[in-house]
């Protein structure tokens, strides 16, 4: 039986929501993405909160559900491995969430340039969200924490993952749409599952222009083009342009992607973001919005504040003091019961002295044993014993001894804000973030009158249904499942690939799981010793090939290649490559040659051509090839043989 591959919509499937998908190959569960949407909303997240309904212990053996709710698990904290797309909301805007509330601890796999970007786009949400509401799903802290130990590739580097996941690599490819945008490919056995979505086919150049609300105030009333974050219009720099604008006749509010639904999964009459209110044709003449700003604390409000602050503060301090010194006492107990001393009372061995006095009356005396139960004292000399708490790595220290002050921090962060592009944080961003006064949110409901221009252009940066169609045709895979579109989309291409090819195609609802397993049989088989010291292998980029004539025997009930009983018979030679025409006519032209494609054939010179054709029985190029030359016997066919083998590997 192939490798066991089960796919499960989490978010995104037969709608325009965030995307996320479980997928699960031979019982490693990856996590496709973990997006959510500018509202934030925690019951959008439902499906990856909810407990599971199975375990997936090996590829074949499928476990009761739980009996209780104490035995069962969420499916965040049975994640092996997350691996993200791109850097936008959409893609990874709940991922600090998820680690925080829901239990997921993976590994994150991503490229440089999305965990980079992922960081700065969650560090703006953020920080549009806390000026206009007291915003506590997640803090800057739990951004940091999630992209800590995020895993970075490079594009086509090959990534082989450990321990439950054996034999499982993955490798990130170009996806276009946004930079670092990746398809992901996931191999297993020799078999390959893409993850290919918001993908774009033709080459982009991608500019990028950063700046910020009071830098723009100082353009005045000059024409001026503004690339504002926050697509939704919710809330942001966006959402706060858009209201300065929106009277004048003469601005534009120009749309590059659509906004999103505010539920996704009802479709398709509720508008949830602004930006959809504003897509609609035609477009209304007047919306209503919610204005918000952070004002810091005064007068009753602020000393109520601090009252409420210092009783928190002293709570937390009587609670610690109370656990430890509980601890202590199950520790010296604990020690006491297992050393047995032998103790007497001072009260009926003798009277109290001055001395016992001093020590608050009568006690317990440790006349035997080694460790002192937690009532007694020590008979000789008052002896204060170090209670410090130790652990493997030394004595363990008070991380607030070692913090810095705010001062410091201000001293330290400021001069760095506002110095041009490379400051991670604007001077804006730099004060919020160091600005600890008590402070609420005031909010206020106006409508805006739309007098302005409203235009939509598809700049989203995805390849559109025909591309689609013609990628598919040509990758021609053995399985599709179909995800991230509307309704209509979703089932047109369902609709167009069962026709026009063999495929199995899905289309799974949300949390509807479907098996994508191939029928192909795998065999591991292991190579004895005898056979391994006769091979000789030829390095192929980051592996290394041979051609081995065994047979199949058993040993310790395994398959095992032996050497073969009689002598094989010659092989033919066997040319293992991927040429690229265009890449062989630059190799060429570096070796003086005069070469041109002339009707899909490479002419070399002026009597050999080079022709590269396919199997017409395998769909998307995947057969065999071959590259004939084309020309009289003389020394450029010869020059020009001899070049096209070494692009080859002999066996």
């Amino acid at each position: 039986m192939g490798t066991s591959v089960q796919v499960t919509p989490l978010s995104g499937a037969y709608g325009e929501g965030p995307l996320c998908y479980l997928l699960a190959v031979d019982g490693f569960r990856f996590l496709l993405d973990c997006g959510w949407t500018d509202l934030c909303d925690p019951s959008h997240l439902q499906p990856l909160a909810k407990y599971a309904r199975y375990t997936l212990t090996s590829a074949s053996t499928i476990c009761a559900p739980p009996t209780s709710c104490s035995d069962s698990l969420g499916v965040a904290p049975t994640i092996d491995a997350v691996l993200l797309s791109h850097a936008d909301i959409m893609h990874l805007g709940a991922l600090p969430y998820a680690m925080k509330h829901l239990g997921l601890s993976a590994p994150v796999y991503a490229t440089e340039p999305v965990f980079r970007l992922g960081i700065l786009t969650l560090y703006d949400y953020y920080l549009s969200r806390w000026q206009v509401s007291d915003f506590d799903l997640f803090t800057l802290d739990d951004v940091d924490a999630a992209f800590q130990n995020v895993v970075r590739l490079k594009y086509s580097q090959n990534h082989i993952l450990n321990d439950k996941g054996e034999g499982i690599v993955i490798a990130p490819h170009v996806a276009g749409h946004d930079l670092g945008g990746t398809v992901w490919k996931i191999t297993k056995d020799g078999e390959d599952v893409v993850y290919a979505v918001d993908f774009n086919h033709r080459k982009e150049r991608n500019v990028t222009l950063i700046i910020n609300k009071d830098e723009l105030e100082k353009l005045g009333d000059a024409p001026k083009v503004v690339l504002a974050s926050m697509a939704s219009l919710e809330v942001g720099f966006s959402h706060d342009i858009f209201v300065d604008m929106a009277n004048e006749a003469k601005n534009l509010v120009l749309f590059t992607e659509k906004g999103q639904l505010s539920n996704y999964k009802v479709f398709p009459l509720q508008f949830g973001t602004l930006a959809r209110m504003l897509q609609v044709d035609p477009p209304p003449k007047a919306v209503k919005v919610t204005m918000s700003k952070r004002i810091p604390l005064v007068g009753d409000e602020l000393k109520a504040y601090e009252e409420e602050q210092e009783r928190i503060k002293k709570e937390e301090a009587l609670k610690a003091s109370l656990n430890k010194e509980e601890e202590m006492k199950a520790s010296l107990g604990s020690n006491a019961k297992a050393s047995d001393p032998m103790i007497i009372d001072a009260s009926t061995s003798r009277k109290p002295s001055n001395a016992g006095s001093h020590f608050g009356g009568n006690v317990d005396i440790l006349i035997d044993g080694f460790v002192p139960p937690s009532n007694s004292v020590a008979p000789m000399f008052p002896f204060f014993e170090n209670t410090s708490e130790w652990d493997d790595f030394g004595e363990v220290i008070n991380p607030e001894d070692y913090m810095m002050k705010q001062e410091e921090m201000d001293n330290t962060l400021m001069p760095g804000a506002g110095d041009g592009m490379d400051s991670k944080l604007d001077e804006g961003s730099a004060r919020l973030l160091l600005d600890s006064t008590p402070s609420k949110v005031i909010s206020n409901e106006m409508t805006v009158q739309v007098k302005c221009s409203l235009a939509y252009m598809d700049f989203e940066g995805r390849s559109d249904g025909r591309s689609v169609k013609s990628v598919i045709a040509h990758v021609a895979p053995l399985k599709l499942v179909l995800v991230h579109g509307s309704a209509e989309a979703t089932e047109h291409l369902k609709m167009h690939c069962s026709k026009n090819s063999d495929l199995h195609v899905y289309a799974p609802q949300i949390e509807e799981t479907i098996d994508v397993t191939s029928d192909l049989c795998a065999y591991k088989v292991q190579l004895s010793e005898k056979l391994m010291s006769n091979v000789r292998s030829k390095k192929l980029g980051e592996h290394e090939i041979a051609w081995v004539d065994a047979e199949v025997g058993k040993a310790d009930d395994k398959l095992t290649l032996l050497p073969p009983s009689s002598t094989p018979a010659a092989h033919k030679s066997v040319l293992v490559g991927d040429l690229k025409l265009a890449d062989f006519k630059q190799f060429l032209a570096n070796k003086g040659l005069q070469v041109e494609f002339a009707g899909g054939a490479l002419r070399c010179g002026e009597y050999i051509t080079l022709r590269k054709i396919g199997d017409a029985n395998q769909k998307g190029g995947t057969g065999s090839q071959q590259i004939v030359i084309e020309g009289p016997l003389c020394e450029d066919y010869y020059k020009i043989r001899e070049l096209l083998y070494s692009q080859f590997y002999l066996l």
